[in-house]
């Protein structure tokens, strides 16, 4: 579960609930919220940003280290959703594309 205040943007907060191998759906609407795709690697990360820029896409946040310890970078999509690419390095992607939480 992904809990976060916009940013101080917005007086409450935003839940992501929603899972699929390798990212996280939230249930609010566009503008209140990002969707989060999570990468394997920095590089990842990195790749998926070029990808959406070169796609039509807005670069919200260029890609950099994170308070947390990962990485991480923000783009608009050509509908106006919000996603995150982000890589973490405590939380190892498996095969299937499941994300494993440590203990």
């Amino acid at each position: 579960m992904s809990v976060w205040d916009g940013g101080g943007r917005w007086p409450r907060l935003k839940v992501s609930y929603f899972s699929r191998p390798g990212e996280w759906l939230s249930p609010y609407t566009r503008g209140l919220s990002s969707l989060a795709y999570n990468a394997r690697s920095r590089e990842e990360v990195d790749s998926v940003l070029a990808e959406a820029a070169a796609a039509g896409a807005k670069i919200l946040k260029p890609a950099q280290e994170v308070f947390w310890g990962g990485y991480s970078g923000y783009f608009s999509d050509l509908d106006g959703f919000s996603w995150e690419i982000a890589w973490n390095p405590s939380f190892p992607i498996g095969e299937d594309g499941s994300i494993h939480i440590p203990d």
